[in-house]
């Protein structure tokens, strides 16, 4: 039977802390209820005592149900030689009505006597006062005892003492803090082996990723007993983060096999990840374990050539089982395996015996070569393996175009002129725009809108350049990435010139007769499209 491991998530509080992170009362309410549904056992709301948005997300809170997930305030024991009933902190905590009340105290002596300026004995009255407190009010008590580790190889017999007298007051978990993040796998393996020893109390373990080591300890804590992991979605949290939970649920559950989520819920973890990162504003990490985009991409063809035959070959686990995907990327490291694979992932009509595979092959490398990259830009390889199999005409031609700069004033115009040809039709129109990019992206649209109306969906969304050699300032080649939407659908083109203004026309044609393209599919096979 797998052993249960109950997962404590402290992103809205501890994940809050970390750089360019900042949650409304609106997006913590969101993210909760999110986390409430994905199973999460136990979700810290906030500090109520530090600021009036954990104040208002608790008062929120207390209206709505929760189904899976129990919520938490975080706080500290009690101020020192005060009454613990009239310390307003403390107060605080009990006026936030979560079923569960976290606090922190002091595990290393340095922190007792040169931060907090008292003595042992006060620290330890402190922990143990405020936990009896807040038992005898009827909650489910977590106690952080923070710089754990450091604490205890400083002094074993205090750190001890101090745990202990948090178990013998009430608390229901004993979490060990590394909270400086610097601890070795094989000294979280030997402290929590100890604290299992001297206290009969749940012990838990919470982690910072300081030396790129907060998984790993929080898995080594849980091989050596913990039974209460704490972290934060997508490993948000101060200076280098806090354990990873989109990681750590994954190694628990199919490496370990222990039960900490419902079966159910892994193969949401990817969408989970996604929606975190959307809610905090941050582009998603494509190389997150598990999660990332790229975490079971392949690229090097003797890779993709044996995961076409046996996907197990070069992957740890089915990626689906996490609700991600595999992904087979074309660049110059491809060979045919990739091809045949990626273009049957796009619905391509391309197999190992086509007789085009070898010039597509070969086309795509000579482009790679000349600075082109498709990872981004699948829109233009399905474009560029159509051509090589020949079987779509291009919906228009771009016969000319003219771009210029004028200043009207304080101002500087920019002006763009364009001719293209539909078939034995053509349009010669002239467009403004804030910038050159954007002056020729609407003289584009101008002269094709009459011929394909449908066009007037599409949006540019996003622009990048990267310039490729800069040794040659000026004159270096330039990599345009475009991505375009319809409102619907996202997809990217990418175009490669020394001049920035024709690289961004090739992306532009790209994005504008991909769509067409994939419209006039949709008319002719509606379910493969």
């Amino acid at each position: 039977m797998k052993r249960q491991i109950n997962i404590y998530d402290t992103t809205l509080r501890d994940g809050s802390q970390g750089e360019g992170i900042n949650f409304s009362v609106a997006d913590k309410l969101r993210l909760a209820e999110r986390m409430d549904a994905f199973g999460i056992h136990f979700i810290e709301g906030g500090w109520p005592g530090s600021n009036p948005k954990d104040i208002e997300f608790f008062d929120q809170a207390k209206k709505r149900t929760f189904k899976t997930s129990k919520i938490a305030a975080f706080g500290s024991t009690r101020r020192k030689n005060i009454d613990v009933r009239e310390d307003p902190q403390v107060q605080l905590l009990l006026a936030s009505e979560t079923p569960v009340i976290t606090i922190f105290g002091k595990t290393w002596l340095l922190h007792v006597t040169e931060v907090l300026k008292t003595t042992p004995q006060e620290n330890i009255n402190m922990i143990s006062e405020t936990v009896r407190f807040l038992k005898d009010q009827g909650k489910y008590v977590v106690y952080d005892a923070e710089h754990a580790f450091d604490g205890y190889k400083d002094d074993p017999e205090y750190a001890i003492a101090t745990w202990k007298a948090a178990a013998a007051a009430g608390a229901d978990v004993i979490a060990l803090c590394d909270t400086n993040g610097g601890c070795i796998t094989s000294e979280i393996t030997r402290i929590i082996e100890d604290a299992r020893k001297n206290v009969s109390t749940e012990i838990g373990i919470h982690t910072h990723n300081d030396i790129e080591l907060a998984v790993a300890n929080s898995i080594a804590a849980v091989e050596a007993g913990a039974t209460h992991v704490q972290g934060t979605l997508n490993g948000f949290g101060e200076r280098t983060g806090n354990c990873n939970l989109t990681s750590l649920i994954p190694n628990l559950t199919l490496k370990l096999n222990k039960s900490c989520i419902p079966a159910k819920s892994l193969k949401k973890l990817t969408e989970l990840s996604l929606y975190i990162d959307e809610i905090a504003n941050l582009r998603h990490d494509a190389r997150r374990p598990w999660v990332g985009s790229s975490a079971f991409a392949h690229k090097g063809g003797m890779h993709v050539n044996a995961v076409q035959k046996i996907p197990q070959s070069f992957e740890h686990t089915d990626p689906a089982l996490v609700g991600n995907r595999r992904r087979v990327l074309v660049s110059d490291l491809a060979g045919r395996s990739n091809i045949v694979m990626k273009a049957q992932d796009l619905g391509l009509p391309v197999q190992n015996d086509t007789p085009e595979l070898k010039n597509i092959l070969n086309r795509i490398k000579q482009l790679e070569h000349e600075g082109y990259e498709f990872e981004a830009a699948e829109a233009s390889l399905i474009l560029l393996i159509r051509k090589c199999l020949g079987t779509v005409e291009p919906p228009f031609i771009v016969d000319a175009y003219h771009v210029s700069m004028r200043r009207d004033g304080a101002n500087s115009i920019c002006e763009a002129t364009i001719k293209v040809h539909v078939g034995e039709k053509s349009a010669h129109t002239v467009a403004e725009g804030d910038g050159p990019v954007n002056a020729l992206d609407s003289a584009l649209r101008a002269a094709l809108i009459n011929f394909y109306p449908e066009l007037a969906e599409v949006s540019l969304t996003d622009y990048k350049v990267r310039i490729l050699d800069t040794a040659e300032g000026t004159a270096a080649a330039t990599r345009v990435l475009i991505e375009s939407s319809d409102g619907t659908k996202e997809w990217g083109t990418v175009g490669v010139s020394e001049n920035i203004i024709e690289a961004s026309l090739q992306a532009l044609i790209d994005s504008i007769e991909y769509r067409l393209i994939k419209k006039a599919a949709r008319k002719r096979h509606p379910a493969r499209a």
